[in-house]
């Protein structure tokens, strides 16, 4: 994209661990535990396996096949292939301003954990760990402001240097460290006493922990996960090599994505259990989990200190490689829509993310009685991004491929370079039939849910 010449990844391993990046991050390892420590844990993990290897596998296939056939970004890539259908231009559209939307908000949560791994570094965990100190922190407008905008300069700056030098290279750097820091906790978490509860609570299904909103939940979940639905995938693909086996690739982003989301989940939820004496209502924190519970798990730990600083440092490191992925779909956009420079694209991205997530930051301090539709600005765009504007991004993916480009033509791209494409069957049936049946459930029973008609 710079001079005129599209930057790209220099091999598989490059893409699989951008895309693994791109795929964990806050969604995995501060979601994805509290859903399924809320929704049953083990039944929720079946039911999200399930889905992670039929839904969330074809959402990937499509969106870096439509990538990588049409070499652009969501716009270009939707234009190109529907022949500028303006209803498949709305829909490029969508997928290409959800990421602007999310990386601001998500930035401001990213500055929490700067904040916490700093703390951790400079002070005594049982201060961290007071019930007051996280609701301090974010009512205090200035501070959760200066963490935002640490964070946010973080991500601009392997934005700034492009695709091979930057995001490939952080990514190749930090995810191996990832998996390392995430086992080395998972077995301090999971040899702690009383964590073998924790531990069943997450492997052993029990049905009836199940309900409808179990599937519905880790179907939403999937979005988060896997980057579906936000442009990153098809900006991605559009920088993947056709020698490079996109069937594979994902198999490889799909399981690695998987197993952090697990390794999460056995790193708080049997830390939960054992800090609980066994109390599974512990677990119904939510979003408080990572930032009020896990404390307070740290405090009463021996080496908590440590543990607490590894903790946050994988957390931190899973949210700049998904921030990274989230900025640079949006950046790939202004260059091939409005043809402007890199350098420029990602100052404008800078001063959205600054004018947005200042409203998310100071939601709950100074700007903490304006609300949009009964919520503050960060659950507002969470909503907005999450449950109304990915699920109908992702429709407008299946009716790209279905009617506009067709399977076969999607089908042929992934058999680039002879390669396989074992899971043929799976992918028809889901892109024809499942997947736009999901996204219709999740987009309505999300929108149901912010006006009080049912409950999640």
């Amino acid at each position: 994209m710079k001079d005129g010449k599209r930057g790209s990844f220099s091999g598989k391993i490059g893409f699989v661990l951008s895309a693994a990046g791109a795929s964990v991050g806050l969604g995995n390892i501060w979601r994805f535990p509290y859903l399924c420590a809320k929704y049953g844990g083990g039944i929720f993990l079946i039911v999200y396996v399930i889905l992670a290897l039929t839904f969330g596998y074809t959402m990937i296939i499509a969106e870096t096949a439509i990538g990588r056939a049409t070499n652009k970004s969501p716009v270009g890539a939707f234009n190109d292939i529907s022949k500028n259908n303006k209803w498949m231009t709305i829909g490029g559209w969508i997928n290409a301003i959800v990421p602007i939307l999310i990386v601001p908000y998500y930035s401001v949560i990213g500055g929490w954990v700067c904040k916490y791994l700093f703390e951790y570094i400079k002070s005594d965990v049982k201060s961290i760990a007071t019930d007051d100190f996280f609701v301090n922190f974010i009512t205090n407008g200035a501070d959760t402001e200066l963490w935002f905008i640490v964070f946010s300069i973080l991500v601009l700056v392997v934005i700034y240097m492009g695709v091979e030098n930057g995001i490939e290279r952080v990514s190749k750097f930090v995810m191996p460290i990832l998996v390392v820091l995430a086992v080395v906790i998972c077995i301090y978490s999971v040899t702690r006493p009383g964590a073998l509860s924790g531990v069943k609570y997450l492997f052993i299904p029990n049905f009836k922990n199940f309900s409808i909103m179990t599937i519905v939940t880790a179907m939403g979940q999937m979005f988060y996960s896997l980057s579906i639905a936000m442009g990153i995938l098809i900006t991605f693909g559009s920088y993947v090599k056709k020698d490079v086996s996109i069937e594979q690739s994902t198999e490889q982003v799909e399981i690695f994505d998987t197993a952090i989301a697990i390794l999460a989940s056995l790193m708080i939820i049997p830390a939960v259990f054992a800090f609980s004496g066994g109390d599974e209502s512990t677990l119904k924190a939510g979003p408080s989990l990572m930032f009020i519970t896990m404390p307070k798990i740290f405090a009463s730990m021996g080496f908590g200190k440590i543990i607490g600083i590894l903790f946050f440092a994988l957390v931190l490191f899973a949210a700049v490689t998904s921030a990274i992925a989230l900025t640079e779909s949006a950046v790939a956009t202004f260059s091939d829509e409005f043809k402007w420079s890199r350098k420029k694209g990602v100052n404008i991205m800078a001063v959205i993310m600054l004018i947005l997530g200042s409203l998310s930051s100071l939601g709950n301090g100074p700007l903490a009685n304006v609300k949009i539709i009964g919520m503050q600005f960060l659950d507002f765009f969470d909503f907005l991004t999450n449950s109304v504007m990915m699920p109908i991004a992702a429709f407008a993916i299946c009716i790209l491929v279905v009617k506009f480009m067709t399977v076969q033509k999607l089908e042929a791209e992934v058999e680039q370079e002879e390669h396989p494409f074992r899971r043929k069957a799976v992918f028809r049936f889901m892109i024809n039939v499942l997947c736009p049946l999901f996204v219709v459930i999740i987009l309505v029973s999300a929108i149901l849910n912010v006006f009080g008609i049912i409950s999640m």
